[in-house]
């Protein structure tokens, strides 16, 4: 699917938060398979946050507490990033 001119954007950052690419023409090694099911852990952890804010938000007066909405919206930012960075790196191998 890759081709050799073209670069794979990784789920993951390098140093100092830096996007990382890969260039291969195996979409089978070693490094896209470790990609392939980082993507797809990403994405299942996305859903499961998303579940879980809808469920803080859904819940009856009175309020969740603040912590509990705090930590959720922690952890529905950092799914948002990474589904951000999958979308990104899948849009880009689109054809």
């Amino acid at each position: 699917m890759t081709s050799h001119d073209e670069l794979r954007h990784l789920p993951w950052s390098g140093p100092e938060g830096k996007p990382c690419f890969l260039s291969t023409d195996d979409d089978s090694s070693r490094l896209s398979r470790l990609a392939d099911t980082l993507e797809t852990t990403y994405l299942d952890q996305a859903a499961e946050v998303l579940d879980h804010a809808i469920e803080l938000l859904s819940l009856p007066q009175p309020q969740p507490h603040l912590v509990d909405l705090r930590a959720a919206f922690v952890n529905v930012t950092e799914a948002l990033g990474q589904a951000l960075r999958v979308a990104e790196s899948r849009g880009r191998r689109l054809p």
